[in-house]
């Protein structure tokens, strides 16, 4: 649905705020020392002049524990108590609310969970964000804010395959919005799909899953605004590499379930974006958030907060590996689709959007051909070598394989596949950073001799 004004329960953003007691709106009183010792409050990543995600996270609000730990409290409470009466017809009548610590539910906000909110609002140099219990619980939320029955949305046809899904089948049947996929690197067929007045969202992932095409997003978010419709990017992919708000998008999606968590141990998303947006999906009568409530546990939220401090080192070293892996792969005469490399047709444009330092992505994708050939490879790679595990998702500390044709992109059609460059042979491998790099390389190239010996690989 359209974006509406919303009527209560503002988000709160990292601002110079203070916290206020209960006691303080009902008379006035400023408790502002109180408050310092709890918690620190720093400017925005917006407001600081943001330049990086590493410099964004160092200097977002640090919340502290209950007690003075330098780690924050849990609240796992789902309900909130108050003092006096009045105090809940102010927060339900939005006077009194999450910016000022008041809570009512934690399906509306949780303090534990808007520690993490802000974490990721700094990440990606937005003004707001908000963690939901999945990555696709994100996308399909902030769609349906932007998005009304009998709208239009353009996208990439190269997406993740629960992504297409959604646009193709479940929205048409379910909400009336229908969706034109296009080659998002030709700006032209992108720029003719966007019918002005009914198009309100382009939306596409910065480095598409499975083929790690990089989209142009200061080109795409030009052509975007030019028309008058929302930029939505999916950075899943890429967080610390690329930050689309920056270059021009508008709203930042992920899945924290792959790279920011880490631990393939967690499902969950996250929205961010303007505050406007942010608090219209928190709506009490029209927000998609509010209403369909896909809500972050606290405890959830605790863990991926002390995870993010260590993203940008994790990030270098899954971008590095996969650098060095795809420059070899390719010199043993395999067909490597890597970013990073020169003959990537993107690599240029990548390179010239990237945050320095963190390298091109962590993820490459090896092209057997054939699925028998890439069923082998993983195999003997898992079974034969251990240099990583035939398994879905992506951003593990482990090597991550799975044939992207027959598992995560299964949901399209075979001549969609081959529209968005998917091979049957695709294989695409998300680059662990456990164990030393030539111990890993060692058991990648002992796979590889082994499909040799048996005459399904030959070198150039």
């Amino acid at each position: 649905m359209a974006e509406t004004r919303p009527q209560a329960f503002v988000l709160p953003t990292n601002n110079n705020s203070k916290k206020r007691t209960e006691h303080d709106d009902m008379d006035g009183q400023d408790y502002a020392a109180s408050a310092a010792k709890k918690s620190m409050f720093l400017p925005t990543a917006a407001s600081a002049g943001w330049e990086d995600p590493a410099m964004a996270l160092a200097n977002a609000r640090h919340e502290f524990g209950e007690h003075g730990g330098v780690n924050m409290s849990i609240e796992a409470s789902a309900t909130f108590t108050v003092m006096e009466p009045e105090t809940l017809r102010k927060m339900f009548s939005g006077e009194l609310g999450a910016d000022r610590d008041f809570f009512i539910y934690s399906r509306h906000f949780n303090p534990t969970v808007l520690n993490l909110s802000r974490q990721m609002a700094a990440l990606e140099g937005t003004e707001a964000a908000y963690c939901t219990s999945s990555g696709m619980s994100a996308i399909s939320s902030v769609l349906l804010q932007l998005v009304s029955s009998g709208d239009h949305i353009v996208a990439s046809r190269t997406l993740y395959g629960g992504t297409h899904a959604l646009l193709t089948h479940f929205f048409p049947r379910a909400c009336n919005i229908t969706t034109t996929f296009v080659d998002i690197n030709d700006l032209d067929m992108v720029r003719n799909a966007i019918e002005v007045g009914k198009t309100k969202v382009l939306y596409f992932e910065g480095m598409s899953n499975p083929t790690l095409t990089v989209a142009n997003i200061p080109e795409l978010s030009r052509i975007g605004h030019e028309k008058g419709v929302t930029v939505v990017v999916d950075n899943t992919f890429s967080p610390m590499v690329v930050s689309p708000v920056k270059l021009g998008a508008d709203v930042v999606l992920h899945s924290i379930s792959k790279f920011i968590s880490g631990g393939a141990d967690i499902i969950a998303g996250v929205v961010c974006g303007p505050a406007s947006l942010v608090n219209s999906m928190m709506d009490l009568h029209q927000g998609s958030l509010m209403l369909l409530g896909p809500t972050m546990n606290a405890k959830v939220a605790f863990e991926l907060s002390e995870r993010i401090p260590h993203l940008g080192l994790r990030m270098k070293e899954h971008c590095n590996r996969a650098l060095v892996y795809a420059t070899r792969m390719k010199k043993m005469g395999l067909k490597v689709i890597y970013p990073g490399l020169e003959d990537h047709p993107q690599h240029e444009l990548l390179k010239s959007m990237i945050n320095k330092d963190y390298g091109y992505g962590g993820l490459l994708c090896v092209d057997m051909g054939t699925e028998e050939k890439a069923n082998r490879l993983m195999n003997l790679l898992q079974n034969y070598t251990q240099f990583g595990f035939m398994a879905v998702s992506l951003g593990y500390y482990e090597t991550l394989m799975s044939c992207s044709g027959s598992s995560t992109s299964s949901e399209m059609s075979n001549e969609e596949k081959e529209l968005a460059g998917i091979s049957p042979g695709l294989v695409r491998m998300s680059i662990g950073y456990i164990g030393t790099l030539e111990q890993r390389w060692s058991q990648f190239e002992k796979a590889l001799n082994r499909m040799q010996d048996s005459g399904l690989f030959g070198k150039k």
